[in-house]
């Protein structure tokens, strides 16, 4: 069993981020010199109680004990112990094992996920320490083993070629006036040794050299200046194209992955990754990377300039350089752990922003403005407690660097004036050399001071190109077969489909023919809603093959086949815009009357027209100015608009009242007509007309027929009917006997 990277910042043994009546109950529990690596909060219990609990791994055993610190219990780390995370049906576990047996288990809600991801990551990280480099992508918010490199800024390298000209530019003009800037200090020895001193010995003052010296600063200052205006000029135009390069590119291969992708993942990070991580790195690369290569420049040749005037003096002067270095390095370590931390905390108080926000009205009507609040002060609260580390390393580190410069310049006094006193140089050299080292050091010390800003670049640049590396889980095929002329048959052969641990479709086989209405009814989870996602190809089947007019839909270019679907959904989103703009957000290019004749045929246009501005009128963000049954109107308005050979419609009239459910059936009449449909609805008065009802249990198809079919049948239709007409919960499966085991019924796959 290894241990972690001995390079980590140095932890609590409770975690500062911890609860804190956990924290009291944790503390009674360690032994000396125990350090927390990661814990789990659970809330149920056995029986699927609520019931609060904690399970801690430390660097010695699994603890497990609950609120009141009593009943705990505890197994040593050893080679063959075994964690295993799981989830099922909105409940998830965490099981301790041997090579033997099972030694525990704990159970969860989802809600407590991120916790268990981070306690399976710190698992993992002590178990196998992950290699140098290596990417992590986890499905959640959580912290990755591997730690920020500053070779993740190299990685950019590919989004600067496009500008390699302008960054050559930019290196010359950065050598040219470093060079330009060492000139002054040169021409004071000329200056004291040949004017200055011999005036004070009696010698009268050439002035003509003076002003050739004299002139010779002024021209190598302004010299430098317009060197440096170029070179900054040009580099701050590379670096803001870089990062307007960089934000697009990851945006574009965010929108290119699949929903499994964005089902573990949390908006508030993904807006941080690409909003304020690649602004971070364009600040990088416009300011403190042009500021550390000027340093490196100016290092380098002010090193060279001092060992050709005197090596043994520089030599002196050099001394505390490999010790500066050796700080460095050793800062950096430790700083870049902080910093990935600090970026990971950072995103969870914007994800709780963009939770709130949105939901500012649910927020209010509950009244849960304080639970809010509470949540973004928890979540600054640990952003503050991991910046204070952070400073209290970095806050020592910098005096430091300033002492041993300020030392080596004392040096240099010192050696200079024994080496005046015997002769070896004169007063001109030694007040070269303290303007040279005085720039030396300076330049030495911001260096130090970028280690900070360096770190911080590579920390985002590691978290946008963990969005870059990420493949789909919905390749595009290498040679695309073209969607032409769809008749609208879909063939689904032997369709499993596992979402992580769980088994959510199997082994399900339907075919359905062009045209005609197929229904989807069964109690929520027996996956109808996975079922139409595997049809649209937002996830891509784990066994046997789904086929649109006998060819696979893998093998077509996934944008071309999924414009032949029209989609609409039981809570339309509509996008920040006029109502003309999202009916032709599928066809941008429509002209007015073709959007008119949509609305027209989704039974939209008039209260459309009693709008302030009719189709100009704004909707508001996802739709808010409207009311739910004016934005499904509108969904379907846009889903006619495409006019796709096969239509979805997913709950299209669960959430609206009877007189609003009207309308939009005779809009979802003229919708289906001539389409292959493919509905799902908990009401069943709603499915009807449909040519064929498809009834599911459990991701199988227990039942097809018609309406008056499966009443015939008295089977899991007939009772989920009569459940419905006796006003039961739909939620509840009319069909099959509640498992009294509650184990059993969780491991049931």
């Amino acid at each position: 069993m290894q241990g972690l990277p001995s390079d980590s910042l140095p932890a609590d043994p409770c975690p500062p981020d911890m609860p804190e009546p956990w924290r009291l109950v944790l503390a009674a529990q360690l032994a000396a010199g125990e350090r927390v690596l990661g814990w789990l909060r659970t809330d149920l219990d056995s029986h699927l109680r609520y019931g609060d609990g904690l399970v801690v791994l430390t660097d010695r055993r699994w603890l497990a004990c609950g609120a009141d610190a009593q009943a705990s219990r505890s197994w040593p780390l050893r080679p063959d112990l075994e964690a295993r995370l799981q989830d099922h049906a909105g409940v998830g576990s965490l099981e301790l094992a041997d090579g033997h047996a099972r030694l525990s288990r704990w159970r969860y809600t989802l809600e407590r996920q991120p916790e268990a991801q981070r306690l399976a990551a710190a698992w993992q990280a002590l178990r196998e320490p992950a290699p140098s480099g290596t990417a992590h992508d986890a499905p959640d918010a959580g912290p990755a083993p591997a730690a920020p490199r500053a070779s993740s800024l190299f990685r950019l390298w590919r989004f600067a070629r496009p500008y390699g000209r302008q960054l050559a530019a930019g290196l010359v003009l950065t050598l040219a006036a470093t060079a330009a800037s060492l000139v002054p200090p040169y021409l004071t020895m000329p200056l004291m040794d040949d004017v200055l001193i011999p005036f004070q010995n009696g010698v009268p003052i050439d002035y003509h050299l003076v002003t050739l010296y004299l002139g010779g600063l002024l021209a190598s200052s302004v010299l430098a200046w317009g060197l440096g205006w170029a070179r900054s000029a040009i580099l701050a135009w590379v670096s803001e194209r870089i990062g307007a390069d960089l934000r697009t590119a990851t945006y574009q291969h965010l929108q290119q992955l699949s929903l499994q992708y964005f089902g573990g993942k949390r908006t508030g990070d993904l807006i941080a990754r690409i909003g304020s991580e690649s602004d971070r790195i364009c600040l990088f690369l416009s300011l403190h990377l042009l500021d550390f290569a000027t340093d490196v420049l100016m290092i380098a040749m002010t090193a060279a300039v001092l060992l050709t005037i005197d090596p043994l003096l520089a030599l002196a002067t050099l001394a505390p350089l490999p010790l500066i270095l050796w700080m460095i390095h050793w800062v950096r370590d430790r700083l870049r752990h902080g910093f990935e931390k600090a970026d990971r905390v950072w995103s969870e108080i914007t994800n709780v922003l963009a939770d709130t926000i949105p939901g500012i009205r649910v927020v209010k009507a509950f009244a849960q403005e304080r639970r809010e609040v509470a949540r973004f002060r928890e979540a600054n609260d640990r952003n503050l407690a991991i910046n204070d580390r952070v400073n209290a390393l970095w806050s020592l580190f910098t005096p430091t660097v300033t002492l041993l410069t300020e030392l080596g310049l004392l040096v240099v006094w010192i050696f200079g004036i024994w080496l005046v006193s015997r002769g070896s140089i004169t007063v001109g050299v030694l007040t070269a050399f303290l303007a040279y080292i005085s720039r030396f050091y300076v330049r030495l010390d911001s260096m130090s001071r970028i280690v900070s800003t360096t770190q911080r670049a590579a920390a985002g640049a590691k978290r946008i190109f963990d969005i870059l590396d990420h493949v789909s889980s919905v390749p595009e095929p290498a040679k695309p077969h073209r969607a032409e002329h769809i008749e609208g048959r879909i063939e689904l052969s032997h369709v499993s489909f596992r979402y992580g641990s769980r088994t959510v479709i199997h082994d399900l086989s339907l075919d359905i023919a062009p045209g005609e209405m197929v229904g989807l009814v069964g109690h929520s989870g027996s996956g109808k809603s996975t079922l139409v996602n595997l049809i649209c190809r937002f996830y891509d089947v784990s066994g046997g093959a789904i086929r649109l007019d006998g060819t696979d839909i893998r093998r077509y270019a996934t944008a071309d086949y999924r414009r032949r679907i029209g989609l609409v959904l039981q809570e339309p989103f509509l996008f920040y815009g006029t109502v003309a703009e999202n009916i032709a957000y599928g066809r941008p290019d429509a002209s007015h009357a073709e959007i008119v004749a949509a609305a027209r045929a989704a039974h939209a246009h008039e209260f459309i027209l009693r709008l302030p501005h009719g189709y100009d009128s704004l909707v508001g963000e996802r739709g808010q100015a409207l009311s739910g049954g004016e934005r499904q109107r509108i969904s379907i308005a846009r889903a006619l608009l495409i006019d796709p050979p096969i239509l979805i419609l997913d709950e299209a009239t669960s959430s609206v009242d009877t007189t609003t459910e009207n309308e939009i059936q005779k809009a979802l009449d003229n919708l289906v007509r001539g389409r292959t449909t493919i509905s799902i609805a908990h009401r069943l008065s709603t499915l009807r007309e449909a040519d064929r009802l498809v009834v599911m249990d459990r991701g199988r198809i227990v039942e097809i027929g018609r309406h008056e079919e499966l009443l015939a049948r008295d089977g899991a239709y007939a009772r989920l009917h009569r459940a419905q007409q006796q006003d039961q919960s739909p939620a509840d499966p009319p069909w099959g006997e509640a498992d009294d085991d509650t184990d059993e019924a969780l491991d049931e796959s």
